[in-house]
């Protein structure tokens, strides 16, 4: 089993965690259940990149970091939970975290990959379903681009979890056109927000910046299609890309409903 750092995940969860020193509100709520998604496929990243060596140093502080977020939002939209339909779906949330945490804290094994990426994707489904409920009794556009470019934070994560996974030669079909997938979508949406009316020029600026980094990668994808993998290029560049659009999901949050 890895050994971790508790007192520093305990640590992490007050650092990491304004929201719980403060009711928040349902753009926030939005912000950090979308999070839970981005979360569920950065901890896989994380898991897959210690298991193929790839920078397993940077893999295992942000590993411990992914965990202790996920737990801290867990906490804050379990006080925010504002109708029955969300606190059900937070439930759902819960049992499945707690099967996939399991099998996340023990060593990272090949064999035991292909369950992880299944759990990744069940946690996805499920954040992304408490996501839909929460903006649902927002009725505001904001909280729709919230979401929007929130899904981008877990698009970035994705992108590099499915394609750790192709270098590491797991053997599940539907890789690759899962990958093709989620690379068709951060396009798609990114070109979506770079057209909201809402937009201010600090917003276009930073989707800018956004969209030059998003090309560099798509760069290195490329080289997988002659089957040049390079993985640490692309960790770290879809690690810039989670950067630039969770500056741009607390950005929308911050626009008025």
């Amino acid at each position: 089993m890895r050994k971790k750092n508790w007192c520093g995940l305990l640590f992490g969860l007050v650092l990491l965690s304004p929201s719980l020193l403060a009711a928040i509100g349902v753009a926030e709520a939005v912000n950090l259940a979308g999070m839970q998604r981005m979360l569920s496929q950065r901890i896989a990243k994380n898991y897959l990149m210690i298991g193929a060596e790839v920078r397993p140093e940077q893999a295992n502080q942000q590993l411990d970091e992914s965990l202790a977020r996920f737990e801290s939002n867990l906490l804050a939209l379990d006080d925010y939970a504002s109708s029955p339909a969300i606190e059900q779906q937070l439930q759902r949330v819960i049992l499945c975290w707690q099967e996939y945490r399991s099998l996340i804290l023990q060593r990272p094994e090949r064999d035991a990959a292909m369950r992880v990426l299944s759990l990744s994707d069940q946690l996805l489904a499920e954040s992304e379903a408490l996501v839909a409920q929460i903006e649902r009794t927002s009725g505001g556009r904001t909280a729709h681009l919230v979401n929007r470019s929130g899904r981008q934070r877990m698009l970035s994560q994705r992108i590099a979890k499915l394609y750790l996974a192709l270098s590491w030669k797991l053997p599940r079909k539907e890789l690759q056109t899962q990958f093709e997938q989620a690379v068709d979508e951060f396009d798609q949406a990114l070109e979506e927000l770079r057209a909201a009316p809402e937009n201010n020029a600090a917003i276009d600026a930073e989707l800018a910046k956004a969209s030059g980094q998003w090309q560099f990668s798509r760069q290195g994808f490329q080289l997988s299609e002659d089957a040049r993998y390079v993985p640490t290029l692309i960790s770290i560049t879809c690690e810039t890309l989670l950067k630039q659009m969770d500056g741009l999901t607390r950005a929308y949050a911050g626009l008025p409903l």
